[in-house]
């Protein structure tokens, strides 16, 4: 499994920065890549993302929800993945870490997968997260 972090600091209180990442289903909103989420009850949910010029789809599930610290998932189907944010009050409002871990069953695809990854969720985080800020 393959880990990538990403951090970055929002002008916002970790409360506010948290009732936004919470609304998984708003995710949508904040990249290109990400296609749809649906909802299918209680903290699940279906991703449909596409990336590397492939169409993904997994269900994942909300892990841990503590407000306004910690907000971490768990694929259930699909991309086998998990993440978690962690925001921390600083002085500039909100530091917000990522953290993502992933392995994928075809070794062709993971190369592919693994060369594009750490620049993809990087970019995905920080458009994100950017989509976030401006919404604050």
């Amino acid at each position: 499994m393959a880990t990538i972090e990403h951090t970055a600091i929002l002008k916002a209180s970790p409360e506010r920065v948290f009732a936004l990442l919470e609304r998984v289903e708003d995710f949508v909103e904040y990249s290109d890549m990400i296609r749809a989420i649906e909802p299918l009850g209680g903290e699940r949910y279906r991703w449909h993302v596409r990336a590397v010029g492939m169409d993904w789809t997994f269900d994942v599930e909300i892990t841990e929800k503590q407000a306004p610290e910690t907000l971490a998932w768990e694929s259930l189907e699909g991309v086998r993945n998990q993440g978690c944010y962690r925001l921390t009050p600083v002085a500039e409002g909100t530091r917000v870490a990522l953290s993502v871990t992933y392995a994928i069953r075809n070794r062709m695809v993971e190369k592919a997968v693994t060369r594009a990854a750490r620049p993809l969720v990087n970019k995905v985080s920080r458009q994100i997260l950017e989509r976030v800020e401006a919404k604050l």
